[in-house]
């Protein structure tokens, strides 16, 4: 039998229910132990985190998870370690669908 950990900030399944229907798609990133939800960025977002992080590259992924940010344990955004951690999964919150171009 597994035995489910504990994690800080973790929402339950009404929250989370909440939350699909509200943004769509819902991400929830464990690290360690706690937890965080980010929902997939819009235009402005991203337009905001690039314009913002045009000289100071991290302040792209700082713009980009307060942005995205649902809910969650604060130290994913206040620790360093728990920080980076998030932002190497970051980008997965920039993956759209996929197109084909050809020329006619």
């Amino acid at each position: 039998m597994e035995i489910k950990k504990n994690l800080s900030g973790e929402a339950t399944k009404e929250q989370i229910a909440m939350w699909k229907a509200k943004h769509g798609t819902v991400f929830e990133v464990i690290i360690d132990d706690a937890v965080c939800y980010l929902h997939k960025p819009d235009r402005n977002v991203i337009s905001a985190a690039a314009t913002l992080g045009q000289n100071d590259p991290m302040r792209f992924n700082e713009v980009l998870i307060e942005n995205c940010w649902i809910s969650g344990d604060e130290k994913i955004k206040t620790d360093n370690d728990y920080f980076f951690a998030l932002v190497e999964k970051a980008e997965e919150l920039l993956r759209f669908k996929t197109a084909e171009i050809k020329k006619l």
